[in-house]
């Protein structure tokens, strides 16, 4: 049976790589249409400078956006939750159960696709508050 340090390394491994392929689209639909807000981006191209992002490449930022308000809280708690020694066993659902929401929240916001977006969140939030959970009860029982 793996430990609590496995899932979590492989799930903050495994979120590091959707955004990163998450940036890799916001590049593929700025490339593949040679559209450019960045000045310098679009003079490589001999383009103007673009009045806005393409649609896609919008989407993808707010999906980043969101990223950015969740997964570090995941990174912490899951520090948190490994050093303070909480049940393995429910850091292989709590930690993976996260990741797979994560990445289904993106797909569902780069498809537009409600209510699943705000089901695969809340199973991710869900996740957070099991993982707080554990850890306090953990320090409950060392206090």
């Amino acid at each position: 049976m793996a430990t609590a340090i496995h899932w979590y390394s492989l799930c903050a491994v495994t979120l590091f790589l959707k955004m990163f392929a998450l940036s890799a689209y916001q590049g593929f639909h700025r490339l593949s249409r040679r559209t450019f807000v960045n000045p310098e981006d679009a003079e490589v191209f001999n383009k103007p400078p673009a009045s806005a992002e393409l649609p896609q490449v919008q989407r993808a930022a707010k999906a980043w956006l969101n990223d950015l308000e969740n997964i570090p809280i995941f990174l912490g708690l899951g520090t948190a939750y490994v050093l303070t020694g909480a049940s393995p066993e429910a850091a292989t659902w709590l930690f993976s159960t996260f990741t797979i929401a994560r990445i289904l929240h993106t797909l569902m916001y780069l498809l537009g696709l409600q209510p699943w977006r705000t089901i695969a969140y809340a199973v991710g939030i869900f996740c957070l508050l099991g993982m707080s959970l554990n850890i306090g009860l953990v320090l409950y029982r060392l206090s």
